[in-house]
């Protein structure tokens, strides 16, 4: 049985209710936690790049990303978890693991689907909760993975206001 189902979580999935790149984040991570992030879109066969400004590069270990000057030029993991799903995680700090989906890719069942699979899998990797809140709406989640119950669930009553 799937953890959410696309008529419960509708609006939450609407680029227009969201924006169409909703926040998703794991609080209270540090330099470990990132390199599991790593670790894990390694091991799970996910098409991905790192790049460092506009260069594709080789995936360096955590503490050498977080470890760059602060007026390094900005880099991006962008992880495909499927062909045509998008999430773009962007490595600035040890402290919190923000990265970003297109809701325009991750419509219908399939698309809550993948979402719930991916977020899962990173959240087990780190034994963390996952979290994911409209574009700019920091500290409100929606939806997210709860590692209590292992499993992805609804965090705010599906009817935006």
């Amino acid at each position: 049985m799937p953890d959410l189902l696309w008529d419960d979580v509708t609006n939450f999935f609407d680029p227009d209710l969201m924006g169409a790149l909703p926040d998703l984040s794991v609080e209270g991570t540090s330099v470990e936690d990132w390199q599991a992030v790593f670790d894990v879109v390694r091991s799970c066969g996910w098409a991905w790049e790192y790049s460092q400004g506009r260069v594709a590069v080789p995936l360096p270990l955590a503490v050498e990303v977080l470890s760059r000057p602060a007026d390094a030029e900005t880099v991006n993991l962008q992880v495909w978890p499927v062909s045509g799903v998008l999430a773009i995680f962007r490595p600035m700090f040890a402290e919190e693991i923000d990265f970003d989906v297109d809701l325009r890719e991750l419509q219908g069942q399939e698309g809550v689907d993948v979402l719930c699979g991916f977020l899962a899998a990173v959240g087990r990797r780190l034994g963390k909760p996952v979290a994911m809140t409209a574009e700019g709406d920091y500290g409100r989640p929606v939806l997210g993975f709860d590692p209590a119950a292992d499993r992805v669930v609804l965090m705010a009553d599906s009817q935006l206001s």
